[in-house]
């Protein structure tokens, strides 16, 4: 069959999953494995019907561990690769998103986020897994998880998540909501050639030089294909730069170390927040994704109640924007946190809150904090603070 283009163009009214899949596409993925699981299967029923057009694969897998590991093999041949699951799946993969974080696989994972635990609510929405990506695999690193609050960002911030993994190395997630990835709303989708894709590092030097994990002065270090003339050896053991397994004390502290640094020395160039009305704020909310969309409503409520209210939106949930929480705390007296489950981001927040009153607000179900329940919070703190 001739190909042909079939990426949809310009202006377009789109569910959140498929824009997912659509962003995918230009940040030229071509390579996904995955399976079926509510409410994430239409990112890979779209992906299985592009992907042929543009010489990538499709490869439905017996499971989410097998999805994984067939993305991180899919990495290190050269394509880009993504995955897409909601919440039990993700528990599935955990294992192996600790093998792409050490054996420093680029790759995207996209977790449309549902009610759980366990099978938990398949068709019911929530914001449950935001420290599952952090902490959901066994010992110590640094991870990239981005949350689009509209359709325009799933396809948006699923390119961003492409950049962020093939420029230092990383498994990224892009955790969107079951609301967020159901809903449908008019996109701009960006043409391929406008796009300034950033592609992975690869070795310059002569094959017998090659250290696979010497990094560069960014921390990073250049990735070469399997099967290229540049032989080398992975493994999720601790290893030295060659790649050999090295269980001395000194190689896992240099290893694991320079594995969190690559994302903690550019956490200023990860990071994405987004601000509303906060230059006055007494009262500062603090939310992401569909709540997020609750939390402005509520502030331009209160706005209209002259309550000085705004909000600070978290597009970048890992690393963390401590030092834009830092920001907020200074300005504001009191921040209220929202989220739809029952305390995770809202942890982080006083951590750096820096002493300043932090109230939250959440539910671990389908339906998100309302923009009524903000506004009855917003009056409480309001009342205390006179």
């Amino acid at each position: 069959m001739k190909k042909m283009s079939k990426l949809k163009k310009g202006l377009t009214f789109l569910q959140g999953d498929i824009a997912v899949a659509e962003g995918a596409l230009r940040a030229g993925c071509k390579f996904f494995a995955g399976y079926p699981i509510t409410p994430a299967t239409e990112v890979a029923e779209h992906m299985s019907f592009m992907l042929p057009y543009y010489d990538g694969n499709y490869i439905q897998m017996e499971d989410e561990i097998a999805s994984m590991g067939a993305c991180i093999g899919a990495s290190y041949a050269g394509v880009k690769s993504m995955t897409a699951t909601s919440g039990p799946g993700l528990s599935l993969m955990m294992e192996n998103v600790g093998l792409a974080v050490m054996t420093e696989t680029p790759l995207v994972i996209v977790d449309i986020m549902r009610a759980g635990p366990s099978t938990g609510g398949p068709t019911k929405a929530a914001q449950g897994d935001i420290m599952q990506v952090k902490w959901g695999s066994h010992g110590d690193y640094e991870i990239i998880a981005l949350v689009p609050y509209t359709v325009q960002e799933c396809c948006d911030l699923t390119i961003k998540a492409f950049d962020f993994a093939e420029k230092y190395r990383t498994p990224v997630f892009v955790l969107v909501d079951a609301i967020i990835g159901h809903l449908y709303e008019p996109i701009q989708l960006p043409e391929p050639e406008e796009l300034k894709l950033i592609e992975r590092k690869k070795p310059t030097v002569d094959p017998s030089e090659y250290l696979p994990f010497k990094p560069d002065d960014d921390l990073v270090p250049p990735m070469a294909i399997f099967g290229s003339e540049y032989e080398f050896y992975a493994t999720g053991l601790t290893h030295n730069e060659k790649g050999y397994p090295d269980m001395e004390v000194e190689t896992q502290l240099k290893l694991v170390n320079r594995l969190s640094q690559k994302i903690k020395k550019h956490r200023k160039d990860i990071y994405m927040t987004e601000e509303f009305q906060t230059e006055d704020a007494e009262i500062i909310i603090i939310s992401y994704g569909v709540t997020a969309r609750s939390a402005l409503k509520a502030v331009q409520m209160a706005r209209k109640e002259g309550i000085k209210v705004g909000l600070l939106r978290l597009i970048t949930v890992w690393p963390f924007p401590e030092e834009e929480i830092l920001k907020a705390a200074q300005s504001a007296k009191h921040l209220i946190v929202g989220e739809m489950n029952l305390g995770q981001i809202v942890r982080e927040v006083e951590r750096f809150a820096n002493g300043t009153p932090v109230s939250f607000l959440g539910k671990p179900c389908d339906e998100t904090v309302l923009p009524a329940e903000f506004m009855k919070e917003i009056k409480k703190v309001q009342e205390s603070l006179k």
